[in-house]
């Protein structure tokens, strides 16, 4: 249920507050009209792992025409570069220091580890569309809580859930339904055909049910270890982290597909991102750094979004966004407002995905671990911190600890290392007020901070300002 503490205020607001509310001023939105919203999150996918981002070798037909026939954003960013604080953003509309999410839950690294969660206190998306008349499902992974059934997602403004509620290299790997736990080992090269399958399934029992629906699709791949199933392992011809690719990209066929088959396509929102950055295997697509570093190679994402009659065809905006915009921006198109108690980060970007419209954020910030350690705008980034790629150690030996075991965590063996490094590996040593100018030099080689005092002192500013609201240990 949605806080009680909303329910009142939105019961009062008249559709013309409530629209100005939304921040959405593309167009109206009347509460017959609500669109269905799909949002696939694919995990650890890099900004250069789609073939319309120009990857020699990974196929992505259906993702390549989902951009065809719809927007695709090419500077947008996560707040984190790892996979739970992004989470929490997307469903919260806040920077993970705001919403509390600045790590990773970890059910396998101690207690303290084990029982991090998204704050009662916080609303989600799920929470908000619901209490606004919307059927609500979640497939895949949660990573906002899972030690007590109160923090898993059925508990969480969603209808129903089926999933592992973590990633999927954590143990004990196990599928989850609603507030149960129904398998476990888990053979991991089912999954994506499993969680396709329910997405299926659920798009088909919601719309014959008669209410918009939102469903969350958070996918296992890319994130390791790689298992792609039986119909996609060894067929891509370009190695596992493409066979996985491959399937991701056949999912998101499917599902298209069926909203299609059922006439709903002009009535159905569907975007696809991913959470952070590649992992070894994949493609920052010449970006330096990789998942985990505060490079761009680490925040950079894909971003698309298809939705017939309302986003025209082939559309391409470089403005910068963020993923707290995904959750303005669905709010905005369900005719839903904001929660007006606490800070909301993210801005409707349907002006961006429509038109040339520049970005709502004069300057968007990256957490670095717990901290934020960067700042950036439509053209230059500040690494206040100095920059760091903790995955890059190619020149030592390497063992995961979470690797396929085949009792506990059941997937190919054979998996990407650290010579497999997915991005840029050259350029200006890391040291803190390193200063890059993103548009002439996107791979970040060159500092040119000694060169631009001005704009080091303009982001330093506003990077202290936004400092001052992080919450105190």
């Amino acid at each position: 249920m949605m806080p009680s503490q909303f329910q009142p205020r939105r019961k009062r607001l008249s559709w013309w507050f409530v629209w100005l509310c939304s921040g959405f001023a593309a167009w109206p939105v009347v509460a017959a009209e609500r669109p269905n919203i799909i949002v696939i999150l694919a995990d650890d996918l890099g900004y250069g792992d789609l073939a319309c981002h120009g990857h020699p070798k990974f196929k992505t037909p259906t993702l390549d025409r989902m951009a065809a026939e719809g927007a695709r954003l090419t500077q947008f960013n996560c707040p984190a570069p790892v996979c739970a604080p992004t989470r929490g953003a997307l469903m919260t509309g806040r920077y993970p220091f705001r919403c509390g999410m600045t790590q990773n839950p970890t059910p396998d690294a101690g207690p303290e580890r084990d029982l991090q969660h998204l704050p009662e206190s916080e609303v989600t998306l799920a929470q908000l569309l619901r209490a606004a008349g919307y059927a609500t499902g979640m497939i895949g992974k949660w990573h906002l809580g899972h030690a007590r059934t109160e923090w898993l997602p059925h508990r969480r403004g969603f209808d129903e859930y089926f999933g592992i509620p973590y990633s999927n290299d954590m143990r004990p790997v196990a599928l989850w339904e609603n507030d149960r736990r129904v398998e476990y080992p888990v053979v991991q090269a089912t999954v994506t055909e499993r969680y396709t399958a329910r997405a299926l399934d659920y798009i088909t029992r919601s719309h014959r049910g008669g209410k918009p629906f939102f469903l969350y699709l958070a996918h296992l791949h890319v994130h390791k270890p790689i298992a792609p199933g039986e119909a996609f392992y060894r067929k891509s011809g370009a190695g596992l982290y493409a066979d996985a690719v491959a399937e991701l990209d056949a999912s998101t066929g499917r599902i298209l597909g069926r909203v299609r088959e059922l006439g709903i396509d002009g009535n159905t929102l569907v975007i696809f991102t991913s959470d952070n950055g590649a992992w070894w295997g994949g493609s920052t697509g010449g970006l330096r750094g990789m998942k985990g570093g505060t490079y761009e190679g680490g925040y950079r994402v894909p971003f698309l979004a298809r939705w017939p009659g309302k986003i025209p065809a082939g559309h391409v905006n470089s403005q910068p966004a963020v993923m707290m915009d995904v959750f303005a921006t669905l709010l905005a198109v369900a005719n839903v407002p904001s929660p007006a108690d606490r800070k909301i980060d993210g801005r409707n970007i349907l002006p961006l995905l429509t038109s040339d419209a520049p970005s709502p954020h004069p300057f968007i910030f990256g957490h670095g671990g717990v901290p934020l350690a960067t700042v950036r705008d439509a053209r230059w980034k500040l690494h206040v911190l100095a920059p760091r790629d903790p995955y890059h150690i190619v020149s030592r030996p390497y063992e995961d600890p979470r690797a396929p075991d085949g009792v506990t965590i059941i997937a190919p063996f054979e998996q990407f290392r650290p010579a497999d490094y997915p991005g840029v590996a050259t350029g200006a040593a890391p040291k803190p007020m390193q200063l890059f100018d993103l548009i002439d030099d996107p791979a970040e080689q060159r500092d040119v901070a000694v060169a631009n005092p001005e704009v080091v002192a303009r982001l330093k500013r506003a990077f202290d300002e936004m400092v001052r609201e992080v919450p105190r240990p």
